[in-house]
């Protein structure tokens, strides 16, 4: 494929078929990306000739790795901060045309998919996960938040663990995946070109996927459930954190690991997203997505973003020097902030 060009959208048989084009970058969206894929999905809404839309991401690493964090920080840090906002906003709306989107919407992941990549696939109808596939949302090691609809998603897992997910930034291999609904159908990676093919050429979806869907088994995480239900149902992260540690003196490996864990992320972006889902339970997929744009239109205005890329993603010391340091240093104003209404500069989601 030629990689000059970012994104691939075109018909091939009864399918819109999208293919992410950006391998060396693992796929990463552009605020181009978005602005082709979106075009696409609105000429193909009306088309009786496509019947489902297929997601795809080139090569063999990544289905899509996030948003291009690097260029958005260095626009915010020069300030061009109507580019950066330009970008969330956009992919945001996308994030709701997809969630609303009439005919199937099929993604086939198999490997990476962090961030933006949630996002063009996690509120489709189906999400195919191969071999390869790693889920995370590990916004909170680099001062940011679960967006891209993890406000209204996550809570809606099973018990506590969107909770666990959002502060903890942990990978999800595929058996999870399918424990937890993230994915909606486990498949093996050599099975998914013909997957493909058959969409392509006008097959029943379900019946298409059931005929190379195979059952993963159980993950890691299923013997943890009662644990995460308990330690992430606390009021405040500083009771999450005190829970893990309790759970961790009776000989909790998994809890010292992720108290450990959380331990190393920023503070203000762990009561972030404590709070987004919290909140995100009662909100619906477009009172989510406008929280996300609040959010993420005052991201800018601190420090821990800013300095969390430095440290994760440009100088790779992964020795980021929070502001606050501690969580008890985190005002509860601070937080509140972020949600508050923008005026006229609000996510239109007509």
């Amino acid at each position: 494929m030629d990689e000059s060009v970012e994104v691939l959208c075109e018909k091939q048989g009864e399918a819109g078929l999208i293919t992410l084009n950006r391998p060396k970058a693992l796929n990463a969206l552009t605020l181009g990306m978005v602005r082709e894929m979106r075009r696409a999905l609105d000429s193909w809404e009306h088309d009786p000739t496509v019947t489902r839309i297929v997601v795809q991401g080139a090569g063999e690493k990544a289905f899509c790795a996030g948003g291009d964090i690097r260029q958005l920080t260095e626009d915010l840090k020069a300030g061009r901060r109507e580019e950066a906002l330009a970008f969330w906003r956009e992919e945001y709306q996308l994030n709701i045309a997809i969630k609303r989107y009439p005919k199937p919407y099929i993604a086939l992941i198999d490997g990476i998919v962090m961030g933006g990549g949630v996002g063009v696939s996690l509120h489709g109808t189906h999400r195919v996960a191969g071999d390869r596939y790693l889920f995370a949302m590990p916004e909170v090691g680099i001062g940011f938040f679960p967006d891209v609809g993890a406000t209204y998603a996550l809570p809606r897992l099973p018990g506590r663990t969107g909770t666990y997910l959002a502060l903890t930034g942990e990978r999800v291999k595929r058996a999870d995946a399918m424990m937890l609904g993230l994915a909606s159908h486990a498949v093996p990676s050599g099975n998914i070109p013909g997957l493909r093919d058959a969409l392509i050429g006008g097959d029943a979806v379900e019946a298409a996927l059931a005929r190379v869907a195979t059952d993963p088994g159980a993950g890691p995480l299923e013997d943890q459930r009662d644990l995460i239900d308990s330690c992430f149902s606390a009021g405040s992260v500083i009771d999450v954190l005190a829970r893990l540690d309790a759970a961790a003196e009776k000989g909790s490996e998994f809890a010292a690991k992720t108290a450990a864990g959380m331990g190393t992320k920023s503070p203000t972006s762990l009561c972030l997203a404590f709070e987004q889902v919290r909140r995100g339970a009662t909100m619906d997929f477009e009172e989510a997505m406008k929280t996300e744009f609040r959010i993420v239109s005052r991201i800018g205005d601190g420090h821990d973003f800013y300095e969390g890329v430095r440290a994760v993603l440009i100088d790779k010391d992964n020795n980021p020097g929070w502001r606050p340091a501690s969580l008890e240093g985190v005002e509860k104003a601070a937080i509140e902030r972020h949600f508050a209404h923008l005026g006229d500069r609000e996510l239109e989601v007509a």
